[in-house]
This record gives C-alpha cells, structure tokens and sequence, in this order.
C-alpha cells in the first residue's frame, strides 16, 4: 500500500497535488510519502515483534536503498537502525541521528580507514565477507586498542529466483564466504586479536517474491549455528539481510506479507536465543517515492508513438539497468471513455536504453501534461548521476498536507564548478612566470 492516490481527479501525495509541487519546482523531481515510509517500516517491526515475541529482533534500515538523509530520519524516529556499505552512508547515518550502536557495516570492499571511522564510532556490528578483510579489521581494531563484533557473512549457494544482477546468495557471486569454508574461517576469527565473533550473516538477494529461498537459506543458518556451537563458538546473533519484494506491477505482482515472512523466520531460527537482525530497504521505501516528470513531445514513429519526457536515464536507470517494469500513472486521472494507447516513455539522453517503457497501454497523454513513474522511491535517487551534464532531480518529502524540499534541483553553474580546468590551459599561461 502507499498514499498516492487520485483526488478530485488529480494525483496526490498524501494530501498534495503533484501539480502544485510542480509548480513551485518544476519537473521532474521525486516525492517520497512519509506516512508510506512510516507505515512499511511498522508493517514490519510489528510482523517481527508478534511472531518472535521472546526474540530481540533489530531492525536495520538498508541506507543503500535510499540515503535522503530526511528518509533515514523519519525512520531513526521509529526506532530504526541503519545497515551501511560505506563510511558515507555510516555518516550519513550518524547524522541522521540513528545511534552508533543500531550501526551494522556490511559490503565486500570496506577499507582499512573505513573501519577505523566504523571503530572509533562504535557501531554493532561489522559483516565480514572474506578472510583478508577478517585479516584487516584485525590489524585495524589492534592499532586502535579496539575490538570489532563481527559476523561472517556466509553465503549458502541459494538461487533466489530474482534478476542476476541482484542476487548474492549463489556460490557464483562475490558475496560472503563460502559455506564448506565456514569452520576454518570461524576457527581462524577466533585465534585474532581484536575481533570479537558474535554471530552469522547471511543475505541472497533482493525483490524476492518467494519465501522458498529465504527458507532454504534460513534452514542452513540455523544448520550452520548448532555446528558452530559445538565448535566452542558462542553464536548469539544472526543477521537475516533483507531481499522481501514489493508489487511494483500493482495488484498483479504481490509478494509475501511480512506477516508471513516473519512466521517463517520464527519457524526456522526463532528457537535458538539469538538476537535476530533485519536489512530491509526496498520493502519500506520502494512504494513510498515516485518520479513525477513532464512529457516534452509526442512522437509519431513509423510503427510506434513515443512519449518524450523531461526525466532520463540518468533519473532513474532500474529500467535500462534491470530490466524493471515500473507502473505508470497520468497525474491528470483518466476519464472512463478515455481510449487506451500504446506509448514508448523516454527521456532526451543520447542513448537507446534511456526508456521508463515500452509498448506501454495508457489513456491519451499529451505534450505538457505530466506521469508519475510509480515504486521509484529505492534505488532511483541514489543511482542517479548527471550523465549529459544533467543536473540532479530534486526531492521532495511529503507529510499529510505539507510538503518539503530535502534535495535542491542543482544549479548549472554548481554542476560546471566541480570541475577544475588546470593552469596549463590558460592561454596566458606561462611555465617561467
């Protein structure tokens, strides 16, 4: 469920009309819905809290999915922690005002001055994916007199039965270590000084649709658990990373309900008197953003009809990138005898993978009026660059019947002073002066 619907014929957020957002910034830009964003993050601790009632459970807001730090805010307010991927979403974080010690650090390529910030801060936990990296934060956390909790990440060779480039619990790809290595790679952690070895992390992917593999992976983690205890490892948490899918086809792509993802997790690891943590990212804010743009032109084609509009790939790369189906809404709503078209909605970069769809059915849509591209609220504004010397789009974050800029439209001359034309170019320039 989110809050943007049709009111008195026009699309709202929440209780805004896109038009008067438009008019005030132009287009495009994304809105985010802070009760969508409040209520999916709720949905799930409440799931969490009724099926594992016995069980300390962490929820830990994946950043990577959308690092507005209002979003992250209004999320630290619920009580959420944050999982991170790089010193700059650890800051952003922090600032934020979500509490080092709600922090987990995970991501395969952490540096050794990551993990100092990571020490000094004192977050809960880092993933550790690789033996080198256990290595390194060992040699890290000594210098500084510290002690990291650590997790190894482990990964289970489950196929997850979502898009390749977003699966990362096959033995095929880079994530994790591998799980006939487990037992040494825990023996070894645990001879290191400066590595405290609190737990297992696991994660297979993400917009699962399926619990199937979420329970073959969790089966194995709690397998993997009772073989470590008997090693002499005092397991006590066990990070579940997040993956749980969101409709982005409407009422046509449903996926589990939290409910039933958290009955799941209870039947497999709820028994073992492990803190449980959770990194869920596209499931709370997916839903809560969209990208609202205007079409430019209509252009007849030979055998199609394009829609050209003011966003780009460079906006929102999930359809070029993934292959990802986004729905589509005129904000001006449709009228019932409207007839149904076939459009093609692209952008103006030069490139033929810059489309929102394709032979896509939608009422008449003409110049000047404006879409909203639908479930854009993970992994859009974050993915987006200036590729064609485009500025950044802003962000808007909606609140009942207010609404607020958290991320200004750029100006060009801001895009153009990031760059630094050397000396040497000058034509006065003079090597003897």
């Amino acid at each position: 469920m989110h809050h943007f619907q049709y009111q008195g014929g026009v699309l709202h957020a929440e209780n805004v009309p896109l038009p008067a957002i438009a008019a005030r910034i132009g287009t495009p830009f994304y809105c985010y819905s802070a009760a969508t964003l409040e209520r999916h993050y709720q949905i799930f601790a409440q799931a969490l809290a009724q099926a594992c009632p016995d069980t300390n459970t962490l929820i830990c807001y994946s950043v990577k999915a959308n690092s507005n730090l209002a979003v992250i805010a209004t999320l630290a307010r619920l009580g959420a922690g944050a999982d991170i991927v790089s010193e700059g979403e650890l800051r952003r974080a922090l600032a934020a005002g979500i509490p080092p010690e709600k922090i987990v650090f995970s991501g395969v390529g952490k540096t050794a001055a990551e993990m100092r910030f990571a020490l000094e801060t004192g977050i809960h936990q880092f993933n550790v994916e690789s033996e080198p990296e256990l290595e390194l934060l060992s040699r890290t956390a000594t210098e500084l007199g510290a002690t990291a909790s650590v997790a190894l990440r482990l990964n289970p060779d489950i196929d997850p039965g979502t898009h390749e480039k977003i699966s990362t619990g096959k033995a095929e790809n880079k994530f994790g270590i591998a799980w006939r290595d487990a037992r040494k790679v825990y023996a070894r952690a645990r001879d290191l000084p400066g590595i405290d070895l609190v737990g297992i992390d696991v994660h297979i992917g993400s917009q699962l649709t399926d619990l199937a593999p979420f329970e073959a992976a969790f089966r194995r983690v709690r397998a993997m658990v009772e073989t470590l205890r008997g090693d002499g490892h005092p397991i006590t948490r066990i990070d579940l990373g997040g993956g749980l899918g969101i409709p982005y086809r409407g009422d046509n792509d449903i996926p589990p309900h939290p409910d039933e993802y958290a009955a799941m997790v209870n039947r497999c690891v709820g028994d073992l008197g492990c803190e449980l943590l959770f990194e869920p990212g596209r499931m709370i804010a997916g839903n809560a953003g969209i990208l609202v743009t205007s079409v430019i032109y209509e252009k007849h084609g030979t055998d199609k009809t394009f829609l050209i509009v003011d966003a780009a790939m460079n906006d929102l790369i999930r359809p070029t990138l993934y292959e990802a189906w986004h729905d589509i809404w005129p904000v001006r709503a449709p009228a019932p005898s409207d007839p149904t078209l076939s459009y093609d909605i692209v952008g103006p970069v030069c490139e033929s993978g810059d489309f929102f769809a394709k032979a896509r059915p939608l009422p008449p849509i003409k110049a000047g009026e404006m879409i909203a591209i639908m479930s854009a609220g993970a992994y859009g504004a974050v993915q987006a660059s200036t590729y064609n010397t485009r500025p950044l789009v802003p962000e808007i974050l909606v609140k009942g019947d207010e609404f607020a800029v958290i991320r200004a439209r750029p100006t060009y001359d801001a895009l153009l002073k990031q760059d630094n034309i050397p000396a040497w170019l000058d034509p006065a320039y003079s090597p003897d002066r």
